[in-house]
């Protein structure tokens, strides 16, 4: 039997999409990833593309509003076939290829419990509006889209490896195939719910919608007089932290407001050890973003700054970004932005756009696990998980 507080992951019967309906042209990414010319291409591909109910929009034509369309959107699938539901409660094993990197999980309903105890933040969170996932939630009774959590479970992705093929798949606009296998085996199903609940889940991506869910459990017990019900869970993907089975890599820094009077790269000088790597040019950039180094930008050269001895110390942490955030602070009226793509934040700079870049380097994987077992949190914009899971390869409902 577990001991009381472990994480709690169960199988659920999930909806899929019809096997006659083209995968590729429904599933869409999360939706904090997607911009208004994405989300309308996507929107146009295929009138049942799961981002009509992932990031809804207004229906004139019925007065509903974007929560309330969405809903209606699901309910008609549902009643036209289009999405199916499963005959009794399973798993889903889930793999990401991207080029030779790939990313294996499971998908399950992880009990909703307060941040802190088994179920574990990863990062500092940037306060962000949840009203927008809370309103989803009340309205179509479904997660949409499953939160991210790391297993400090050894093994774990031992447990549900399958054949070929997979019951689904899909191929995203980035080349990535994204492969869903049903777990319906009793002693499989078994094996990973005891898998996941021996040691404590790391919440790798969805913070705010774990905590939109907290919100809509405690409100649901509340009208129903605390009685327990599919509010208790949220759909998760969960992923062993072992290398081979995740990729990170970093989220670069957009620096702006810096005063004319301030020279970043002595700045930087102070606590790192500071090296030309020549000018801001396309070549140079891209070496050195390929390298993975950490970088300095800015319009008038690309320098690599290497952390000198004191400097983790100092900062409190063995993280890059963290004695660069200690040396930012040092200059006053200074802003600083965040992108996972070097070239994006490169051209914003070029393109005078801001004022220097800062090139990081990724989180390992043995970082973030000592972290995790410290039971501390990272900072804000540490890692970026890639590839990120397709919203519509299944999706939860939240029915009680």
């Amino acid at each position: 039997m577990l001991r009381r507080g472990v994480p709690r992951f169960e199988p659920f019967a999930g909806l899929r999409y019809d096997p006659t309906v083209p995968l590729d042209a429904v599933v869409a990414p999360p939706y904090d990833v997607v911009g208004p010319e994405e989300r309308a291409e996507l929107a146009a591909r295929h009138r049942a593309n799961a981002i009509h109910v992932e990031l809804p929009v207004d229906d004139p034509a019925s007065g509903l509003d974007r929560y309330h369309h969405a809903a209606a959107l699901l309910s008609r699938w549902i009643d036209e076939g289009i999405l199916l539901e499963d005959a009794a409660p399973v798993f889903y094993a889930y793999r990401m290829i991207a080029g030779g990197e790939h990313t294996s999980g499971v998908i399950g309903a992880l009990g909703c419990e307060p941040i802190g105890g088994d179920v574990l933040p990863h990062e500092q969170t940037i306060p962000k509006d949840r009203s927008d996932r809370l309103d989803l939630l009340r309205a179509c009774h479904a997660n949409l889209s499953p939160i991210w959590g790391l297993s400090l479970t050894e093994g774990l992705s031992t447990l549900y490896r399958q054949g070929e093929p997979p019951d689904a798949e899909a191929t995203d606009d980035e080349g990535v195939v994204h492969q869903l296998w049903v777990v319906d085996d009793p002693n499989t199903i078994d094996a990973i719910r005891v898998g996941v609940g021996s040691s404590p889940v790391v919440i790798a991506d969805g913070h705010h919608r774990y905590e939109t869910a907290l919100t809509y459990q405690a409100e649901r017990r509340a009208q129903r007089e605390g009685a327990r019900g599919d509010y208790d869970f949220v759909m998760a993907l969960i992923v062993e932290l072992a290398p081979g089975q995740l990729t990170v890599r970093p989220i670069h820094r957009i620096v702006t407001g810096v005063p004319p009077s301030a020279d970043l790269v002595e700045t930087f000088s102070h606590w790192f050890d500071v090296v030309h790597a020549g000018p801001a040019e396309e070549q140079v950039v891209e070496a050195v973003a390929e390298s993975r180094a950490l970088a300095l930008v800015t319009r008038d050269g690309v320098w690599l700054v290497t952390p000198r001895d004191g400097a983790y110390q100092a900062a409190d942490s063995d993280l890059d970004q963290s004695v660069v955030a200690m040396t930012l602070e040092q200059v006053p009226g200074v802003s600083v932005r965040h992108h996972h793509d070097w070239r994006t934040v490169v051209s914003t700079v070029v393109a005078g756009g801001a004022d220097a870049a800062v090139l990081l380097r990724p989180v390992t994987i043995a970082q973030i696990g000592e972290w995790a077992h410290a039971r501390r949190r990272m900072p804000p914009k540490s890692t970026y998980f890639h590839p990120k899971p397709r919203t519509g390869m299944v999706f939860r409902p939240v029915r009680d």
